[in-house]
């Protein structure tokens, strides 16, 4: 290959599946205007045009292994990114999840920020080794202040500074531009025009703790209402637990549980209220997605979700079924004007915290990416 002599940012995702191919994008437009040509390398999952043209990036590039392929050392793709990163004049690396910054770090010699997703990354023994091993090339970001506080807590010798928080974000005009009125989206999800909705949007998973959901909903029914439906969309193991639930509870027709709805993020506003009962959610993704669509928010006050919450929704205590009935009364008796109020102070937030240009701001001041773009 031949070196380019233009400067380029390498950005190393693990794939393209669920919520990463928009990382992908947030983290590229972080550099639109600055000079630097953003090449993304997804190290898992098959080449595709439409994930190249849809995250629109300067250069993407598939590395297409399997995720059995990418167990034990990963010699192969350590050769192969090394050998993309000699054919181009990269200044550092944005690396997304702990195997690509593992692969990174050992592939290249460029200066790793490692973002995080999840909590628990560093409670390894290994990993936390690896880390003090490369800490003079590795900086961490979480995308919460949770996360940022957990990987603080793992890595207590490293300086604070090393480990800062970035938010996830949204692009607020586009995706307000692909959200449908309420009756259509009402009509494509097969929900009545004249019920009182909560939503619901997540994998049927222990983390995200529907059965808290379903307890409160069923609390609060003979307050809410009439023709009120707790609607969620999203597929896993716990469907038939889910509806077991619901059944021994007794709100067995008032809950739909949708599956997997394509481009779910589409129809929020068909809700007249969303909710997220889920346990230490690292950010909440859906929540930014229905603060764009204007619904009235009330989610756990454990994990990242507070932050994007608190101040424009209702916050309710982990497990806690019967505050979580209290704030979805509360909710349903909002008035127009209440809801109006609502909508406008989460589109500020989102402006102010969570959007594209705000997030932008916020890592070009960042020590780690101003230490880097001076040396470059």
């Amino acid at each position: 290959m031949t070196r380019s002599a233009e400067r380029h940012v390498l950005q190393f995702c693990h794939g393209y599946d669920g919520p990463f191919l928009d990382c992908a994008r947030q983290y590229a437009s972080l550099f639109a205007g600055k000079g630097y040509r953003v090449t993304t390398v997804f190290l898992t999952g098959a080449a595709d045009p439409d994930v190249a043209n849809g995250c629109a990036l300067d250069e993407v590039l598939f590395m297409e292994y399997s995720s059995k392929a990418i167990r034990g050392l990963k010699l192969g793709a350590i050769r192969d990114l090394r050998k993309i990163a000699a054919s181009r004049n990269f200044v550092f690396c944005i690396a997304h999840r702990f195997k690509p910054i593992y692969i990174a770090l050992l592939a290249t010699r460029l200066p790793v920020i490692g973002v995080h997703h999840a909590f628990g990354d560093y409670e390894r023994r290994s990993r936390k080794l690896f880390a003090h091993l490369f800490r003079m090339r590795l900086s961490l970001l979480g995308v919460s202040d949770a996360v940022r506080d957990d990987m603080r807590k793992c890595l207590p010798k490293w300086p604070t500074g090393r480990i800062q928080t970035l938010y996830n974000r949204i692009d607020v005009e586009s995706l307000a531009a692909t959200q449908v009125p309420r009756e259509q989206a009402r009509e494509a999800l097969g929900l009545a025009q004249d019920s009182w909705i909560v939503g619901n949007v997540g994998r049927l998973h222990p983390d995200k703790d529907q059965a808290t959901l379903l307890r409160g909903f069923a609390e609060a029914l003979p307050k809410l209402p009439a023709n009120s439906q707790l609607v969620i969309l999203g597929k896993g193991r716990l469907e038939q637990h889910l509806k077991e639930l619901a059944m021994e509870l007794g709100i067995g027709q008032q809950v739909l549980l949708l599956g997997q709805v394509p481009q779910a993020s589409r129809y929020y506003k068909a809700f007249d209220a969303f909710a997220l009962s889920s346990d230490h959610e690292p950010f909440g993704m859906v929540l930014l997605e229905a603060m764009v669509a204007g619904v009235p928010l009330i989610a756990t006050s454990a994990g990242g979700a507070k932050e994007v919450v608190e101040g424009v929704g209702i916050l309710f205590p982990l497990g806690d079924a019967e505050h979580l009935a209290q704030g979805l009364v509360h909710l349903s008796r909002l008035d127009d004007e209440q809801r109006q109020s609502c909508a406008d102070m989460m589109l500020v937030r989102l402006r102010e915290r969570f959007s594209d240009e705000a997030v932008r701001n916020v890592f070009w001041r960042l020590p780690q990416v101003t230490d880097l773009t001076a040396e470059s």
